[in-house]
């Protein structure tokens, strides 16, 4: 029998009142089903906003140790119940069993970094112009956030919302992707069990419109997504209306560059897992290899091939599994179209580019690890984010050439360079248009801490960050204190 879920709404489990349901099945496997879960409508909705806004002022005045302090025992809870946790995450989304427990351990970090803050949420105290008087500055929580979740990190990407917000003294509704609703579901159950009151978080279960609704709800004051441009366009258009805070982490289109002087086996390595790891499905994920045409380029690429086609692909429950399935039959249709279209543009496929249908491949979306070489900067493939396990190479002829092509396209999330001459490294730190750069690392593998703040350039976002003390900036908001204790009437800029 297939298990049915309900949503999470201020803490209770209730049915959708809309009545109407989606399944979720196994990427890997898709004869097996997860369950079915509601498809939530507008009163659902209106009815967390109701639990919320009754909710918050209580919240708000929990001292931050206080909150911080169901932060811990989340994330203990989550440290009990991390396998457990791992392969739900591993069917749901199909990648690796060993991705899946560095995801969850991703969230039991976040809620100890974010229960840290607790005791740290500083303001500001300056020095005013005017004698017996003094300026100090608070950050106040803003009050009920919408979050709207991807299905690539359906645990790490909720928590990344979800710890600062809460810590700041939030309240929080939860739409995880329909494409992976599991994972979040469980994250908003423990930290109920955590001692989280009544009406602070909810969790709805829904499809694209639910996020419209989330995005259009008068009440809901801070919405943050992690999504396509396209979708973070039409949220950020919403919220620019209605004069309402906004968190954007979309796309990417990274980068490899890869100088004539690298360490060969260490750039490989860093390419493997850049552009396959999670298959390819990251916003981070390498899909550009942009290489200096040298005397040796030749033979890197060759090798490279060589490793791709010894990958293990296959079900993420088995231990030796590198890359996993795609999320969907219809984003595999997507990543194959792309590289399709590559070839009638002048690409050749160098390794993979099909479909994988047989043996244990036929019960999944598995698609091989690709490899497009005589990729050209204009091509469709060396512009847009294809999001599957798919690698372009373009060569260069130098330094500068590899910089103005890292920065030709319209998203700005993550660049890496790999070079022994440090000149030329701290050059392309400066260079780079891009929010995240590594030097000598692959393009994924964000922490989460004070200094690691997650987010992009250009059309990649607008400026918010996640993962570190900056993510406390999208829930909070300035106060400035004036207190005068002349006992008189004093007068800025005129006495």
């Amino acid at each position: 029998m297939v298990e049915k879920f309900q949503n999470i709404i201020g803490g209770t489990h209730k049915e959708s009142l809309s009545k109407e349901t989606f399944e979720k099945s196994n990427p890997a496997n898709i004869s097996e089903s997860l369950g079915k879960f509601p498809k939530s409508s507008k009163r659902d909705l209106n009815l967390a906003v109701e639990m919320a806004v009754d909710a918050f002022p209580n919240w708000k005045n929990t001292p931050a140790p206080k909150r911080a302090e169901i932060l811990w025992r989340a994330a203990s809870i989550t440290i009990q119940r991390k396998e457990e946790l791992s392969q739900i995450l591993c069917k749901e989304t199909g990648k690796p069993i060993t991705e899946a427990r560095g995801e969850i351990q991703e969230v039991i970090d976040t809620y100890l970094f974010f229960a840290g803050e607790g005791r740290r949420i500083y303001g500001i105290t300056g020095q005013s112009e005017l004698p017996n008087k003094s300026i100090t500055t608070i950050r106040q929580p803003i009050g009920i956030s919408g979050m709207i979740t991807a299905w690539n990190f359906p645990a790490a990407v909720p928590s990344w919302k979800v710890a600062p917000a809460l810590i700041s003294g939030n309240c929080v509704i939860v739409k995880p992707s329909h494409q992976a609703p599991l994972s979040g579901y469980h994250l908003i159950k423990i930290l109920y069990e955590s001692g989280l009151p009544q009406g602070v978080a909810s969790l709805l279960f829904g499809d694209g419109s639910l996020g419209e609704a989330i995005s259009e709800h008068p009440d809901i004051k801070v919405v943050s997504i992690t999504g396509s441009v396209e979708v973070g366009r039409k949220v950020y258009e919403t919220c620019g209306r209605l004069l309402k805070k906004c968190a954007l982490e979309l796309g990417g289109k990274n980068a490899i560059v890869v100088l004539d002087d690298a360490n060969p086996e260490l750039a490989i390595d860093g390419i493997l897992w850049g552009a396959f790891g999670t298959a390819g499905q990251r916003c981070t994920s390498t899909s550009r290899l942009i290489i200096q045409k040298s005397r040796w380029s030749h033979n890197f690429i060759q090798e490279l091939s060589k490793k791709v086609q010894r990958l293990q692909i296959g079900n993420g429950f088995k231990e030796h599994t590198q890359v996993g399935p795609l999320i969907s039959a219809s984003h595999r249709e997507l990543v194959h179209g792309f590289v399709q279209r590559a070839v009638k543009e002048g690409a050749s496929v160098l390794t993979g580019g099909k479909h994988l249908s047989e043996g244990e491949h036929s019960k999944g979306y598995f698609y091989e690890p690709t490899i497009l070489t005589g990729v050209t900067p204009n091509m469709e493939i060396a512009k847009t984010e294809a999001f599957g396990p798919v690698l372009s190479v373009i060569e260069v002829a130098d330094f500068q050439e590899a910089l103005k092509v890292a920065n030709g396209v319209e998203y700005g999330l993550s660049l890496s360079v790999y070079t022994r001459d440090i000149n030329l490294a701290m050059q392309a730190s400066q260079e780079f248009e891009a929010g995240i750069v590594y030097i000598n690392a692959p393009t994924i593998g964000a922490e989460c801490g004070g200094a690691a703040a997650f987010g992009g350039w250009k059309n990649t976002g607008n400026g918010s960050r996640e993962g570190g003390v900056l993510a406390l900036d999208t829930y909070t908001q300035y106060k400035t204190i004036y207190t005068d204790y002349s006992d008189k009437l004093q007068k800025a800029q005129i006495d």
